[in-house]
């Protein structure tokens, strides 16, 4: 990521040596969309404070690099900053870096990250994600299932899974840089392919950033799905899982004043997602239509929710969402997974 021509030149000749491409971002929009995959990030100090102010998620194998001749600041306090793990200030560092060129690091990985947030407080966004992880798991994905809402009172208890062993957020939430994906699935909450990192009733504790990067890495890594229940008040772990998410599903009950709350939190959410997408849930008391709603958020409409009566008691019973695959929820979230996976849900009919 750089607009430095000549620095530029020097990179290329010296991923050339080591047999590796470069992928060039003049700027940190360009860079978003393959910023959390990519094997190795490289961050051009003339583009470092617009990294910054781009927030782009904290991540592992990121280097900060520039010309000695053309840059006279301290730039250890710029790679601080943005979570850079290495300084590489050309001439002097040219051999270390042919060196990383020619590791053939592995991509950080192929899964994919659905987030789900509701329009406002009760609108259902916890359901629906879990019920989305619920319906990967049938179809035979490796699904995470991530609480990123720490006042939403644990997704384990919409899973029913409140008694199974396995680490919380509060275990994790000094994790940075790097985690081990298979330690992570082995040590969280986990039922056949499906991993729940969920919040515990215990002392409410902050999220850092760096910890959900390296959730979301290792999910990728290690699962076919990530999905993420997103707080409505975007902190600096939300916006990293925002930036993250390939997908993030905005649900809004069918009412005024929600689509009112829903449209601020759109407005946010588009600053750091631009794949947002709607779901309208019943029932509509002021017969406000689905598409009359999609229209004034300026959204498309990825589906609707019929009331299901009988979902309700199923939670109240510590029944996990869609878990029988019948019912409106159920069919939605099967159409969800196919349209963002490409699975076939014939396993989950």
């Amino acid at each position: 990521m750089t607009a430095d021509e000549e620095l530029l030149e020097e990179l290329l000749r010296i991923a050339a040596a080591g047999g590796s491409e470069l992928d060039l971002a003049p700027d940190a929009a360009a860079a978003r969309p393959r910023y959390q995959a990519a094997p190795l990030v490289l961050i051009g100090v003339d583009q470092a404070r617009v990294a910054l102010r781009a927030a782009l998620p904290r991540r592992p194998r990121v280097v900060l690099v520039g010309r000695s001749s053309a840059y006279g600041g301290d730039p250890w306090a710029l790679a601080e900053a943005l979570g850079a793990e290495h300084v590489a200030m050309l001439p002097a560092a040219e051999g270390w870096l042919a060196e990383r060129f020619a590791e053939r690091l592995p991509s950080l990985g192929h899964g994919r990250v659905l987030g789900v947030v509701g329009g406002r407080g009760g609108a259902g966004a916890s359901v629906l994600a879990t019920a989305l992880a619920v319906t990967a798991k049938r179809a035979g994905l490796r699904t995470l299932l991530v609480d990123g809402d720490p006042l939403g009172g644990g997704l384990d208890l919409v899973m029913g899974w409140e008694e199974i062993d396995g680490l919380r957020w509060p275990a994790l939430s000094q994790a940075d840089g790097r985690i081990d994906a298979t330690a992570l699935v082995g040590a969280l909450p986990n039922r056949g392919g499906l991993v729940v990192l969920s919040w515990d009733r215990g002392e409410l504790v902050g999220l850092p950033p760096e910890a959900m990067a390296a959730t979301m890495d290792a999910g990728r890594r290690a699962c076919d799905l990530v999905v993420v229940d997103l707080p409505r008040r975007f902190d600096e772990a939300a916006v990293v899982a925002l930036q993250a998410a390939d997908r993030v599903y905005l649900v809004v009950p069918a009412e005024l004043r929600a689509t009112a709350a829903a449209g601020r939190i759109a407005a946010l959410a588009r600053v750091h997602c631009t794949d947002l997408a709607l779901i309208v849930r019943g029932p509509t008391p002021g017969r406000l239509g689905a598409r009359d709603i999609a229209e004034s958020l300026h959204m498309p409409l990825a589906g609707t929710l019929r009331p299901e009566p009988a979902l309700s008691r199923s939670l109240e019973k510590g029944e996990a969402p869609a878990s029988k695959g019948r019912g409106p929820l159920a069919v939605l979230c099967q159409r969800l997974v196919s349209e963002l996976t490409g699975t076939s849900m014939a396993a989950a009919a």
